[in-house]
């Protein structure tokens, strides 16, 4: 398939757009029209690919999982963005993004987190390069995931905690987005996924295929030939940063795995998707969890980065038009295949991760026998509480 999305408005599909206060269409329209010219900068390139490998680590392995293969009975490899700098691969857009706020001149930079991934990684970069930065949180993601909180303040983010609404993912982005319309003159909104306004979905997606890019490399010079291509699926960013260079490829799989929470049966989960209708949230139109009037739902997962009722719009779209598909993974099920692949690899992944890990027992039942390749998008310090709690 021939692949152009989006289009010069920001759409994929019906899906994207500027769905924004008046305050911030300026803003936008000029971080669009700054990040078109940095695109096509060599100079921007190089800067952002040396700190991706002296600063990030970059490549990260792809590792083959030989008794985790043994396990299911077909062959499995680990896409390992556990290992980048931070432990996620939320830094590869931190860097691109950071190093896009300084050529613009802005002196303060703003974001929001749930697992504290993203917090992380952005106070990382704002250490790095000298910026003043504030990351929001809801309060019981702060203490679902108190080490982030800990990491964001000893690398000198303000961190301020969400009290509204859920608590959660959802808030601290409305909480960040309020800020951002005060402050547009000096501050930088530094979003974490491929969610928002255009071009922030753009964007994101630009800075992470960089995982895609090597996976494909490190296929050929192996001689690797993927059938199936897994990663957990929140806002979206891993998953799209991991599919984006393979979506011309149909003799290649892709599947996003969704938070299903306490399962089919139960309301609570964060399966936007696959349980979820299109409408607008945070600045663009997507598929997101909603009552008959419109009003946002509240998301649960047991992982605090999934938890959050919409999804990037470029998912709604691959969603519509059937070029990867999108399934559900429970609380309980991410948990064992944790314990799973920590007991048979000696990897403890993110919980994120592990609802990706999940779906390969599902692959086994469908009687699938070739390569499957997993984004292991994190690592798993962070939840140590919760799956301690789990036991």
């Amino acid at each position: 398939m021939s692949y152009d999305y989006p289009d010069i408005n920001g759409f994929f599909g019906e899906y994207g757009g500027q769905f924004i206060p008046e305050t911030l269409v300026a803003p936008c329209q000029e971080l669009a029209r700054q990040y078109r010219t940095a695109a096509l900068d060599p100079g921007f390139h190089q800067e952002l690919m040396w700190h991706l490998h002296d600063f990030a680590g970059r490549p990260t392995p792809l590792y083959p999982a030989e008794r985790l293969s043994d396990r299911f009975g077909f062959q499995i490899f680990l896409k390992r963005e556990d290992l980048v700098h931070t432990g996620a691969h939320k830094l590869n857009n931190a860097l691109g993004q950071a190093l896009l706020a300084m050529r613009i001149g802005k002196t303060r930079v703003i974001a929001e987190t749930g697992a504290g991934q993203h917090g992380v990684a952005t106070a990382t970069v704002c250490a790095r390069f000298g910026l003043e930065c504030v990351v929001y949180m809801g309060a019981k993601d702060m203490e679902r995931q108190a080490p982030n909180v800990a990491r964001m303040k000893m690398l000198g983010s303000e961190v301020r905690a969400v009290t509204s609404g859920t608590q959660t993912l959802k808030d601290a982005t409305s909480e960040a987005i309020r800020d951002w319309v005060t402050n547009v003159h000096d501050t930088f909104y530094l979003i974490g996924s491929v969610v928002g306004p255009h071009p922030y979905p753009l964007m994101v997606r630009e800075f992470q295929k960089v995982i895609g890019e090597e996976t494909r490399e490190q296929c050929a010079d192996r001689g690797i030939v993927p059938q199936i291509l897994l990663a957990c699926v929140g806002g979206g960013s891993n998953a799209i940063g991991f599919f984006f260079p393979f979506i011309e490829f149909s003799g290649v799989q892709l599947i996003g795995v969704e938070a299903g929470g306490e399962g089919d049966g139960s309301p609570h989960h964060a399966a936007a998707l696959t349980r979820g209708t299109p409408g607008v949230l945070h600045g663009s139109r997507s598929y997101v969890l909603q009552n008959i009037d419109g009003q946002i739902l509240e998301a649960h997962s047991i992982s605090a980065g999934l938890d959050y009722p919409g999804i990037g719009p470029e998912h709604s779209f691959l969603f519509d038009t059937g070029r990867v598909s999108y399934v559900r993974v429970s609380d309980d099920q991410a948990l064992a295949s944790a314990r799973e692949l920590a007991k048979l690899e000696g990897i403890i992944p993110a919980l994120e991760s592990a609802h990706a890990l999940a779906h390969l027992a599902k692959l086994k039942q469908e009687g699938f026998t070739k390569t499957a390749i997993v984004c292991l998008s994190g690592r798993g310090d962070k939840d140590m509480g919760t799956y301690g709690a789990h036991n």
